[in-house]
C-alpha cells in the first residue's frame, strides 16, 4: 500500500523551535546537521520511498470563485510504501523534519485507489 506524508510547518512551530534565535553559525550547523540527518532517513527508507517529494511552494486555490492565493500549513510530501498505516507513521517518528528542522508534524495518510464505475 501507498501512503502519502505531508511535511507540515506552522509559524506557532517555527517560534517553538527558537530557529529564529540562532545565531548564524549554529543555524549553520543545525542545517548540516539537519540535513546529514535527513539524508540519512532517505538511505535507511530508500526501499519503501515510492516519491522522493520535496518542498512545495504557495499556494493556489481555485474554486467556483475562482483563483486565489491561500497559505496552510503543508511544507513538503513524499510518498512511500509499508504494509499498513501504523508501519508507514512509524517511519516518521523523531523525523529530522520536526527534530530538528523548525517543522511541526509529518500528517501520513494511504494513497486510495480512485474508485471506477464498476465501484458503483
Amino acid at each position: 500500500m501507498k501512503y502519502m506524508a505531508l511535511y507540515t510547518g506552522t509559524p506557532q512551530a517555527h517560534a517553538k523551535s527558537g530557529w529564529d534565535k540562532l545565531d548564524d553559525k549554529a543555524r549553520q550547523a543545525r542545517e548540516i546537521s539537519g540535513m546529514q540527518a535527513w539524508d540519512a532517513w532517505m538511505t535507511k527508507h530508500k526501499g519503501a520511498i515510492v516519491v522522493e517529494g520535496g518542498p512545495l511552494g504557495k499556494t493556489k486555490r481555485v474554486d467556483g470563485d475562482g483563483i486565489k492565493d491561500v497559505t496552510n500549513a503543508i511544507a513538503g510530501f513524499i510518498i512511500v510504501e509499508a504494509d499498513s498505516h501504523e508501519a508507514a507513521a512509524a517511519m516518521f517518528k523523531d523525523h529530522p523534519h520536526f527534530a530538528i528542522f523548525p517543522g511541526d508534524s509529518v500528517e501520513i495518510m494511504p494513497c486510495n485507489a480512485i474508485p471506477t464505475m464498476e465501484d458503483l
